[in-house]
């Protein structure tokens, strides 16, 4: 029998600060989503650094003392890899690469490197190749050089494995070649989207990771790639789907993250152009994540961004079999109930109940709900239908049985 390859992931640590803006338990919680990319990437932590600073450092991000404390640590356990928290400037990653003489990798082009290593299509890969470039420009002085140093790995899929050489003129050549493919894609795009009829459109919208993939299959009966690592979606999916005898058109997308690279929201417009142009949203939740709440506030910021905050909305709180609340002891008449301890019917007595009044929760991978969903789905589709095309609303009863 064939012994089962091992996957090799590369050592890295990772560097983040505390400050004012981001305190001890947010910079926890960005340094365990920056783990879980690192993890995705290929990588493995071996350990956390952070610092409390009132801003971090203009010349190396953190300080010298704590630079030199990472330093000693590189060398001893042979890292390879240094992953900070934040985008680095030009200036800091150079001058943190002179410093600690290893692969300096900053959130935004770690983003950039799952992408790199995701994008499956070629519409993908020439999203993701520009977002790349337009990262990398004002970084070409120094990171050249350190690059024929070191291959390989994460951060180094893309456009800086086989460009080693390249100057600013090519680059810049480059990204403007880019622009006009994209601009023909989204063309295309644009034209396919207009051919698809007069089918009401509903995009599946949600931070990354929250299983809007595994939904769209439960929905769809299709099969839609779902892993439980981030981002592994990136082309868009646009299904026809039928609850009763009604038709729509379903679209999964990019999940969201916070600190989503600016550069991959332009050049993923046509992808979110789909967002733009869905006459209902169905914005998937993990609830069973104890940071929902932010989640939800990042999609909606998102979603301001690109124009489409003042879409409907339908609010599906995904993995309620994995939702495990806080517990406190009947005898405990200290401990004051939180958040933490809400039970999903807590919940819904919140805030979730008094602006989201379908809001629905559910278990896509175990079904549960499914039922329900299907219907309340139903009902938001036939009433965007019965506004658009009243002389034909007699095909759709009010309401329909589950088969």
């Amino acid at each position: 029998m064939l012994e089962k390859e091992k996957i090799e992931y590369e050592k890295t640590i990772l560097i983040g600060v505390i400050t004012q803006d981001q305190n001890e338990e947010k910079s926890k919680e960005y340094l365990d989503e920056l783990e879980f990319l690192a993890y995705t990437a290929g990588g493995e932590v071996k350990k956390r650094f952070t610092q409390k600073m009132a801003s971090p450092n203009p010349k190396t991000f953190v300080g010298t003392g704590k630079m030199e404390e990472i330093q000693a640590y590189i060398e001893a356990h042979n890292i390879g890899t240094a992953i900070f928290d934040d985008e680095l400037s030009p200036g800091q990653q150079r001058n943190i690469e002179k410093i600690l003489e290893c692969k300096i990798i900053d959130r935004t082009y770690l983003i950039l490197d799952i992408f790199a290593q995701r994008a499956q299509t070629s519409y993908a890969r020439t999203q993701v190749e520009l977002a790349q470039y337009e990262y990398l420009l004002p970084r070409l002085t120094g990171l050249w050089t350190h690059l024929e140093r070191q291959r390989g790995g994460i951060g180094m899929r893309g456009p800086g494995e086989t460009e080693i050489e390249t100057d600013r003129r090519i680059v810049r050549d480059r990204i403007s070649l880019l622009k006009k493919k994209m601009l023909a894609i989204d063309k295309q795009m644009a034209t396919q989207r207009g051919n698809r009829g007069s089918l009401i459109r509903v995009a599946l919208v949600g931070y990354t990771n929250v299983g809007k993939s595994t939904l769209m299959n439960v929905i769809s009966k299709s099969d839609v790639f779902a892993e439980n690592k981030l981002f592994a979606t990136l082309d868009t999916t646009v299904r026809k789907v039928v609850i009763g005898n009604l038709p729509f058109l379903l679209t999964d997308t990019v999940g969201f993250i916070r600190k989503l690279p600016t550069q991959l929201v332009e050049s993923f417009k046509s992808t979110l152009d789909e967002v733009r142009e869905a006459d209902l949203l169905l914005h998937v939740v993990d609830i069973s994540h104890e940071s929902f709440e932010d989640h939800i506030d990042s999609v909606n910021v998102i979603l301001n961004e690109i124009k489409s905050s003042d879409k409907p909305v339908l609010m599906v709180f995904n993995k309620i079999d994995a939702y495990e609340p806080e517990t406190i002891d009947a005898d405990d008449l200290v401990t004051e109930k939180t958040k933490a301890h809400y039970t999903i019917e807590d919940w819904k007595r919140t805030w979730m109940n008094t602006e989201n009044e379908t809001a629905i929760f559910i278990s896509a991978t175990e079904k549960e709900n499914i039922v329900d969903f299907r219907k309340t789905v139903y009902d938001k589709v036939r009433a965007l239908h019965s506004k658009r095309f009243p002389y034909n609303n007699y095909l759709y009863p009010d309401y329909y049985e589950e088969e």
